[in-house]
């Protein structure tokens, strides 16, 4: 331990810090802890599920969560998700509990293989490591987004000589039955090791679950405390997939407190394989003379239609790019819940638009929308906050009119190499935003779209959300503000203002008025496929006007499932009368 930070290294998109806080773990792996998986012989590997015999004491139960912890470690050190952190500061509200008073966001892509670095994805050269060097007095609070990335990992160095563990009770998170375990580090662990609890399978004994902070704490830094959860994304692979964070009484520089929420979200753990190069290993060769050609005229392509395949093929070349990086979700249900209210614009304002106009979601929390050619995109934070279909509809409807108003994509993306850049300059090789002369135009026109649709009835509720966004962008400059699109504040213009005439008064003390949702809420994002699906949960009857929360941060409890290895599975026995103490 010793005070080093942990062994992991961001590769970071955006930084956007207004101030920074050393959040990191202390601790220095050891080269005993560190199994490589490519020397089976010297690896602490589990064997298959349920293949050894089952544990009798508490003590036995505590060496094989070690050594599951162990191979997870070593597991993490292949990976390379995203990891995207995104934290509100918050302020007591004697009516609301407590509301956002500013926040920061962090995109990123963790890698655990090599050491600490830090590489912007946007912006400046070099901004997010001449901020973090200029922030450097002691009475400074910083935030590090290396910081909320380490809560991922509770000790990269787990030993039971290191901690005290004792049984708790046994407990089901969503379907799975856990282990429930108290630890806390010895006086003679270290500086920076894990003090909370922690919730185990009790099949292969894996770590699902760890809530607590880093003890102790160290003269001149803190430790966050944290909320960390695993899902099992493949048979017998637990890999993280949230955090959250929330500090309300932490005090620093005397007199002044840390009041704030965050979520860490991280996903894309098989992004390589959303590639295609598995693809042509499927590919059916033909013999020569049966090629033929399947269209129906045969014929080459008109200017028109070349000028529309050439728009085409930028869009796709943009498009997979995006997915390819892991920052859109491959095709699935979602788009097609976008693509029916897309449609029935289409119908009713009866529109011919060639080729089809298509729909995909971005992964991020930021709220926006833009176009890429026919390809709506709308990011799965403000596909969570929208409160009903009629505010889809006039996000939809916006980008829609972008498209029947013939605003086109720069076709540069249709030449190939213009792809070939690291997923780290992203941010600067793609833009989408519009002219303000494109956007004015476009409002005008979604306007019309939507007077002519099934939700010209709805639009005070698209009108009311707006007000809300209005209202809160002053405090949520990094959710509301966009990365790649336009949002629907820019500056002080609100897009759509129209619609505030329609709407009724805002009124957040008021329980029954639904303005936004919190974040997280409406999107399910499968972590290692990337792909997106609407979350399933009952609706809720709200007790106060607190607990609408529109645009916050909320704790997250996902519901926890075993993926099957296809044979018969037993349960592992576990002793009903452990051991109070693991030596």
């Amino acid at each position: 331990m010793k005070g080093s930070m942990r062994s992991l290294r961001l590769v970071s998109f955006p930084f956007f810090l207004a101030f920074c806080f050393v959040s990191g773990v202390a601790a220095q792996t050891t080269q005993n802890s560190d199994p490589d998986p490519a020397k089976p012989a010297t690896m602490t590997q589990l064997p298959a599920v349920n293949s050894q015999t089952a544990p009798t004491s508490f003590d036995q139960v505590v060496d094989r969560i070690v050594e599951r912890e162990h191979f997870f470690v070593a597991q993490m050190r292949h990976m390379h998700p995203l990891v995207e952190t995104y934290i509100q500061n918050m302020k007591s509200d004697k009516e609301l509990g407590a509301v956002p008073v500013g926040d920061h966001y962090f995109l990123g892509r963790l890698d655990m293989s090599n050491g600490t670095d830090d590489r912007t994805f946007s912006g400046r050269p070099g901004f997010g490591r001449r901020m973090l060097d200029s922030l450097t007095s002691v009475y400074a609070l910083h935030f590090l987004p290396l910081g909320f990335a380490q809560m991922v990992m509770m000790d990269d160095d787990f030993q039971k000589r290191y901690y005290t563990l004792t049984f708790v009770r046994r407990e089901f998170l969503g379907e799975t039955r856990c282990l429930v375990i108290d630890v806390q580090p010895k006086d003679s662990a270290g500086k920076g090791r894990f003090l909370g609890r922690i919730w185990v399978e009790d099949q292969d004994y894996n770590i699902v679950r760890f809530n607590g902070t880093y003890s102790p704490h160290a003269s001149t830094s803190f430790y966050l405390h944290f909320d960390s959860w695993r899902l099992n994304m493949r048979p017998g692979v637990w890999l993280p997939a949230y955090v959250y964070s929330e500090e309300s009484d932490m005090k620093y520089r005397m007199t002044q407190g840390l009041h704030f929420k965050a979520q860490t979200r991280l996903w894309g753990y098989d992004i390589k394989n959303l590639g295609r190069n598995d693809e042509f290993t499927s590919i059916q060769v033909d013999a020569p003379q049966t090629v033929k050609d399947q269209s129906e005229t045969g014929q080459d392509a008109t200017p028109v239609e070349a000028e529309r395949m050439w728009q085409r093929q930028a869009e796709d070349n943009a498009v997979e790019r995006l997915q390819k990086i892991g920052l859109l979700a491959p095709s699935g249900d979602v788009d097609k819940v976008l693509t029916t209210v897309v449609n029935n614009l289409i119908v009713t304002n009866n529109l011919d638009i060639q080729p089809d106009v298509r729909a995909r979601v971005l992964l991020t929390a930021p709220l926006e929308s833009f176009t890429i050619g026919h390809t709506i995109v709308v990011s799965r934070g403000l596909l969570d906050v929208l409160p009903d279909e009629a505010s889809l509809a006039m996000v939809l409807a916006r980008e829609l009119a972008h498209i029947a108003l013939g605003h086109q994509l720069d076709t540069r993306y249709a030449f190939n190499d213009r792809m070939f850049f690291a997923d780290e300059d992203t941010f600067s090789n793609f833009t989408f935003r519009r002219s303000r002369a494109d956007e004015d135009e476009a409002d005008k026109r979604a306007l019309e779209l939507l007077a002519s649709s099934p939700y010209k009835d709805k639009l005070g509720n698209a009108g009311l959300f707006l007000k809300a966004l209005q209202d809160r962008a002053p405090d949520l400059k990094n959710l509301i503000r966009a990365r790649l699109g336009d949002g629907m504040v820019s500056g002080k213009t609100l897009r759509m203002s129209a619609l505030l005439n329609s709407a009724p008064q805002l009124d957040e003390r008021k329980k029954d008025q639904i303005a936004a949702l919190p974040l997280g809420g409406r999107i399910k994002v499968d972590p290692w496929t990337s792909q997106a699906s609407l979350a399933k949960a009952k609706p809720v009857a709200l007790l106060s006007a607190r607990e609408k929360m529109p645009f916050e941060v909320t704790p997250m409890f996902p519901y926890i499932t075993r993926i099957s290895t296809g044979g018969s599975e037993k349960v592992a026995a576990v002793p009903a009368a452990p051991a109070p103490e693991a030596k």
